[in-house]
């Protein structure tokens, strides 16, 4: 492995766990609608609103895949175990369960689409898995934390945006990988 290619790795993985803090104090401090007590919420789509750390959790999807790409499939797996950790560890305590449930589900579904998909089609893999993973964090945190799905259009569109700005990039590092000769780890 290339000391380029390591180094993009743990920038990504980084990045990665550093989208679960941002996460919460999104949610917390910034949105156009902040609810006394309750989440800052940001406009998706005309008329659906989404608490604002919806963001960072479409972002984690795709960096999870990043990782992936440049460390192999064990540092993908230790990411997803430190990942619901964290965001256990900063879950408000009520939400401690659906937060590292969500995390921890959504994760792996989203490891398992893109492990047989990388190889094929690189933005193609990031997109399904982001997808299947995003509709699975916004179900199972929905269900575990309220019991209610009321909320899965604005969740699931917030994190979309995520997945949908990140595969220009995601396609510029296909590309320059194959002028580089670089196979997936």
């Amino acid at each position: 492995m290339t000391d380029t290619r390591r180094l993009e790795g743990f920038l990504a993985l980084v990045a990665f766990g550093l989208t679960i803090p941002a996460a919460n104090w999104l949610i917390g401090n910034a949105g156009t609608f902040c609810a006394p007590g309750g989440p800052c919420l940001i406009p998706v789509a005309p008329g659906v609103m989404a608490p604002s750390g919806v963001l960072m959790i479409g972002l984690a999807l795709v960096l999870r895949d990043m990782v992936q790409r440049r460390l192999g499939l064990g540092y993908a797996w230790a990411a997803i175990a430190a990942g619901t950790a964290i965001s256990a560890f900063l879950a408000p305590p009520a939400l401690v369960v659906a937060s590292a449930a969500a995390f921890l589900i959504s994760e792996t579904v989203d490891l398992a689409v893109y492990t047989p998909l990388q190889k094929r089609n690189l933005v193609l893999a990031v997109l399904a898995s982001g997808v299947a993973g995003l509709v699975v964090d916004s179900i199972a945190f929905l269900l575990i934390a309220f019991g209610d799905l009321s909320f899965l259009p604005g969740q699931v569109l917030g994190k979309l945006w995520m997945v949908l700005l990140a595969l220009p990039l995601v396609a510029w590092i296909r590309r320059a990988d194959e002028r580089r000769g670089i196979q997936p780890a």
